[in-house]
């Protein structure tokens, strides 16, 4: 994985040309008992069968927080009520160049739920470091650094 905080554009090894950064608002909804919830990436979109943690690209003068509640009413049907960020980080897919907001969530209304025909499911925090032996694999690659630092919260 690539993750570099400081670059304004990737360099497609396969182009000379800079590609623009796609910023993504991701939110890490933590449950009463610790677990996180995943959703698993629908068909029909890069990486179907993946996954990875709600969100979606910050639309132009959109806040962080904005874009997240925005994105997670859309994607699971919850209205969130404050977010931290914790993190940024950056990673160089094939399909885009993304910068990540990583932002933990633990207070929401709704109930959960996949409005874009994907699989949710709560990961608990005592199988984070064994996710490879849980029913959330495969897990896209920029998820990996999110459930790292999770881990030593």
């Amino acid at each position: 994985m690539t993750a570099n905080s400081n670059s304004e554009h990737a360099l497609n090894s396969s182009q000379a040309k800079p590609r623009s950064v796609v910023e993504v608002a991701v939110g890490v909804l933590i449950n009463s008992e610790g677990a996180v919830l995943l959703g698993q990436r629908p068909e029909g979109k890069a990486y179907a069968g993946y996954w990875e943690f709600p969100g979606g690209k910050i639309e132009s003068g959109e806040t962080l927080f904005e874009a997240l509640k925005r994105e997670l009413l859309e994607e699971i049907d919850v209205v969130i009520d404050d977010a931290e960020e914790i993190m940024v980080i950056e990673h160089d897919y094939p399909h885009a160049y993304v910068r990540l907001h990583i932002c933990v969530v633990k207070s929401w209304r709704g109930q959960p739920r996949g409005l874009e025909n994907q699989s949710l499911g709560w990961l608990s925090c005592d199988a984070i470091g064994q996710i490879e032996a849980t029913e959330f694999n495969p897990i896209l690659p920029a998820t990996v650094p999110i459930l790292e630092k999770l881990k030593n919260l």
